[in-house]
């Protein structure tokens, strides 16, 4: 089951990154992301922070399917629990966003996706005889 549930975190990542580019590409969702700030298409440098978002978000999803076991990519266990904690991370920023739009679409989505990471992440390392272990340590 802990693959099943990487798979969806990885899927739910996957979501986002589409959701970044739509917003590169202009699309006018400004008042639901970075704080809300903007109403319709986001400025350049809102735009680059999404371009930023895009690699971050692929890092975590495959960081969290290593930890599962998927086949080929066999990173260390620090990566998933990295990942991990920028979920939670940004859980707590999408909670206390000023923009309530914002707060109402992202934080349930968010505190999900940090919900399946942690779910593989105790499993991975309960797995590995190192609950609350980091790897080579």
């Amino acid at each position: 089951m802990t693959v099943q549930i990487a798979h969806l975190y990885a899927l739910g990542c996957m979501a986002l990154i589409f959701f970044q580019i739509a917003l590169i590409a202009g699309a006018p969702w400004g008042r639901i992301t970075q704080g809300g700030r903007h109403e319709g298409a986001l400025p350049l440098s809102g735009r680059a922070i999404a371009a930023v978002s895009i690699p971050v978000l692929a890092g975590q999803g495959l960081a969290i399917l290593s930890a599962a076991g998927f086949p080929g990519l066999g990173w260390p266990l620090w990566t998933g629990w990295t990942a991990f904690g920028v979920a939670v991370v940004s859980t707590i920023l999408n909670g206390i966003t000023p923009s309530a739009p914002e707060r109402r679409l992202w934080f349930p989505v968010t505190l999900i996706l940090s919900a399946l990471a942690g779910y593989v992440m105790v499993m991975a390392a309960w797995q590995e005889n190192r609950f609350w272990a980091w790897q080579g340590v």
